[in-house]
């Protein structure tokens, strides 16, 4: 039993952000019926390439799409939103992450669906909102991360900004939109009344700034970039050469330095004036970077993560294949192969990050466009010569 296991999601989403938070939904528990435009070959995630299980199927749309259910609908066509009404009357939640201003258009919202269920929460994930003079932009991942000061903060002192090497926001984003959307869905079961629920890729971005803005609005710093992705104040926290790579070292409590000295055959640092605390390493920072990069670069990374691992907090700089074989990874339940019950459409792919009582979470691929249409039509009333006739008008 997951914990979300009774709970319906109406995902009408497309992309990165909105299908990232109902796939760890859809995880735990939730069915999440995914809407898709049928005459747009579905959502827009499928077609993003460069790499495909087949038409339809990229990487990218199975990334974002496990453990869903499928069904096609146009909602722009009166019958097809006739429909989605009839799927609203038997669920808690209806998401979606379009643009700011088309919730309201398409009869998303809260104010358009309650009289057909009180208790519906519709989540909206949207670029910057759905009020003020942005609600009709477009936008995306890496312009949040711009204009909210990510990229002032990544990189190395003397060159360009530079972004995540990842959409962080749309993650960051999706798992907040999850967490609003349950929030209200755990307030209308109590009360009996649903609501709109609203969260931004730029506002999530600008949040997720915490102590940087708080260090800006109260103190009047405004952070920069350090060197070798440097914490700014506690030292050591950032990158050091070993003789085959990088390893990045974080004491980030002062106990941890200590340890550190003696792991690495330099115990008289531990004490020495110019080390001693974390004010005393930061002004001299520069000095004990070079010190540091001789002693470690007279092993390789793999050595020191050895003597260091478990005593002090170290780990390697891997690339995405490296990470994906290290052992630590490759012999847990970290990555599975994800399969239909027949064995069919096998993936192989992450699994979620959450854990609940020691048990593996579900394993199904993103499903094929419209795979589950006649199922879960059908449990709602809807027959198979209704959806005939509602697939000869164009409604699905």
């Amino acid at each position: 039993m997951l914990p979300l296991e009774g709970v319906t999601v109406i995902a009408v989403e497309q992309y990165g952000a909105g299908p990232f938070g109902t796939m760890l939904l859809a995880d735990l528990g939730a069915e999440v019926i995914k809407v898709e435009n049928p005459a747009e070959g579905g959502e827009v995630g499928r077609h993003v390439g460069p790499h495909f299980f087949g038409p339809g199927n990229s990487h990218f749309y199975q990334s974002f799409n496990r453990n869903k259910r499928s069904i096609t609908l146009n909602l722009k066509h009166p019958e097809g939103m006739a429909v989605l009404h009839e799927l609203v009357r038997h669920a808690d939640a209806v998401l979606d992450n379009l643009r700011g201003d088309l919730p309201d258009k398409l009869g998303l919202t809260y104010e358009h669906l309650k009289a057909v269920n009180p208790k519906i929460v519709c989540a909206h994930l949207s670029a910057y909102g759905r009020t003020g003079p942005r609600r009709a932009w477009p936008g995306y991942d890496y312009l949040m991360q711009a204009e909210a000061g990510y990229l002032s903060v990544t990189g190395e002192p003397d060159g360009p900004p530079a972004r995540f090497g990842m959409s962080v926001v749309d993650m960051m984003t999706g798992l907040m939109t999850a967490f609003g959307l349950v929030s209200g869905v755990v307030g209308a079961r109590a009360s009996g009344k649903g609501s709109d629920v609203d969260v931004s890729l730029f506002d999530t971005a600008l949040h997720n700034m915490t102590y940087l803005a708080t260090w800006y609005l109260n103190g009047g710093h405004n952070q920069g970039r350090e060197p070798r992705s440097a914490h700014p104040s506690l030292t050591p926290s950032q990158l050091y050469r070993t003789r085959d790579g990088w390893l990045f070292v974080m004491c980030n409590k002062e106990k941890f330095w200590p340890v550190f000295c003696d792991k690495i055959g330099k115990p008289e640092w531990g004490d020495d004036p110019r080390f001693r605390s974390f004010k005393d390493r930061l002004a001299n920072r520069e000095l004990l970077t070079v010190l540091l990069d001789e002693v470690l670069g007279q092993r390789d990374t793999a050595e020191w993560v050895e003597i260091l691992g478990g005593a002090v907090p170290a780990a390697p700089v891997l690339d995405i294949a490296q990470s994906l074989e290290n052992p630590f990874v490759r012999d847990s339940d970290r990555v599975a192969d994800f399969a239909d019950p027949d064995g069919a459409n096998g993936v192989r792919m992450l699994t979620g990050p959450v854990r609940i009582g020691g048990e593996r979470l579900p394993t199904r691929p993103a499903p094929a466009l419209g795979a589950d249409t006649e199922d879960v039509l059908g449990r709602i009333g809807i027959g198979p010569e209704r959806i005939a006739a509602l697939r000869e008008q164009g409604a699905l």
